[in-house]
């Protein structure tokens, strides 16, 4: 059974850091590419950063990019998101996903359940 578990979401203050862990089971983690998304109320699900097999090929959307660095441990089936200089506009719902290509618009992705990040001012 394909599992994928966020952790590590919390409420901090802006300019914090933060880290989120997705750890998984029941399929090759090192055969995906595993990505971070985000939803914040009342918005779209969007892409916040992707990393290819071997995390040689790395994607962060604007908005966080020289703030969030992901990464990916293969032996333990686990990929990180740090988050430093947290902004306001960071607090969402986050989630890791897993895709052979990287392609996540279709069904043939799997999700976490989401870890909460709220930011105070």
């Amino acid at each position: 059974q394909v599992q994928l578990a966020e952790s590590g979401g919390g409420l901090v203050q802006e300019g914090d850091s933060l880290r989120l862990s997705c750890a998984t089971s029941g399929f090759d983690f090192s055969d995906y590419v595993m990505g971070w998304f985000r939803q914040a109320v009342g918005k779209d699900r969007e892409f916040v950063a992707a990393l290819s097999w071997r995390g040689g090929t790395i994607y962060y959307s604007d908005s966080v990019k020289g703030r969030f660095t992901v990464s990916r441990d293969n032996d333990k089936a686990t990929t990180y998101l740090q988050m430093n200089n947290v902004k306001h506009e960071d607090a969402a719902v986050y989630y890791c996903a897993a895709n052979h290509f990287g392609e996540w618009g279709g069904d043939n992705v799997y999700w976490g359940k989401g870890t909460l990040v709220s930011v105070s001012s």
